[in-house]
């Protein structure tokens, strides 16, 4: 009688730190890395400070708050009821977007968000951004299949008008060649050539069907920090991502859905077994898109 009470205490103890463990990775937070420690981190090591691999929980939101310029990277994947964004302990505010901007990028199939009574329906690919100030955000459920938004919030100082845009909207540039195996679509959906935002940007790129690089030649900001998220990479295929200072690079297995953190001081490069999607986010000093500092192929080591 006695090992059985044991045994069901032991139990409960492991079911409460099952639940305690998945709550802080719905909530986690990932501090800023120094250039001379990234050298001499280990595959392992790396991919736990710069991989976010688990972004959809089934009825959650998941927040991943770097350390980068404060931005937050998340996924919400409501399957049987709608999910409220609700504020938390990292943010210590009233409500989640009372100083903060979001924006959202749907990658699931066609579902809603409604921010503050107004609903903003969203079909694959499309953005909503939803400026400082908004007090109640609710992800709908699909009306068919399974829906999947992925965000990014940074702090801000301005209110800007929630706004929807759609890929007839955005700032769309090609770029590349399939010579290259760099041929892509670039669309720009949140950025200042599009509508006024405090200091994020967001959208997407497209590789071509023969195409597997992107953002070759690389390139770093110093200003600013990115992530990258790889969505649309087909069944038992990767993506290689390169991260590190130019004459110290290191790489990363990406599988789909899932995200990289760029530092300032890192290129941000990847290269797939086939041709993908992936959505960059920044946050930093400036809204200058251009601001990038270019690295010649030969220069990387």
């Amino acid at each position: 009688m006695r090992l059985q009470t044991v045994s069901i205490i032991f139990l409960v103890y492991i079911a409460q730190t099952i639940t305690h463990l998945a709550f802080s990775y719905m909530n986690a937070s990932i501090y800023a890395v120094h250039p001379d420690d990234f050298k001499q981190y280990t595959t392992t090591r790396l991919r736990e400070l710069f991989l976010l691999e688990n972004l959809f929980l089934t009825d959650n939101i998941t927040n991943v708050y770097t350390h980068y310029d404060r931005l937050i990277v998340g996924g919400v994947n409501p399957v049987t009821k709608n999910l409220s964004l609700l504020s938390y302990d990292a943010l210590k505010s009233a409500y989640y977007l009372e100083r903060r901007e979001m924006g959202i990028i749907n990658v699931g199939d066609a579902a809603a968000v409604t921010v503050d009574g107004q609903t903003f329906s969203l079909e694959k690919k499309e953005a909503l951004y939803i400026g400082q100030g908004a007090k109640e955000v609710v992800f709908h459920t699909a009306t068919k299949g399974n829906a999947l938004f992925y965000f990014n919030s940074a702090p801000a100082h301005k209110h800007y008008p929630t706004r929807k845009v759609t890929l007839a909207e955005a700032e769309t540039v090609e770029l590349g060649s399939l010579e290259s195996s760099n041929h892509r679509t670039i669309r720009k959906l949140l950025v200042n050539s599009v509508l006024p935002t405090c200091q994020l940007q967001m959208g997407l790129t497209e590789l071509k069907a023969g195409s597997v690089w992107n953002t070759m030649p690389p390139h770093t900001h110093d200003r600013r920090m990115e992530a990258y998220f790889y969505f649309d990479v087909k069944p038992a295929e990767m993506v290689c991502h390169f991260l590190g200072q130019p004459d110290e690079t290191r790489h990363i297995w990406v599988k789909n859905n899932q995200a990289v953190l760029s530092p300032p001081w890192s290129i941000h490069s990847g290269a797939g077994t086939s041709n993908y999607a992936f959505i960059w986010g920044m946050a930093g000093e400036n809204l200058d898109y251009a601001d990038m500092d270019a690295v010649k192929p030969e220069n990387l080591r």
